[in-house]
């Protein structure tokens, strides 16, 4: 385990963490309904993934 001898700056700890940044998740168009979805995730609006039912919708009253 390390042990540093002298304390690290704010300025190199701040160079280390540039490329911590948050991205938009890629989103994918349903082949059933057209809406937009997280890839690898069920749709939230009709409930298929990969052309199969995966979750049930319940039926609007």
């Amino acid at each position: 385990m390390a042990h540093p001898k002298h304390r690290h700056s704010k300025m190199r700890s701040a160079t280390r963490r540039t490329h911590y940044k948050a991205e938009a998740p890629t989103l994918a168009v349903c082949s059933n309904c057209g809406a937009l979805h997280i890839y690898h995730t069920v749709c939230g609006e009709c409930g298929y993934y990969r052309g199969m039912v995966a979750v049930e919708q319940k039926a609007a009253v």
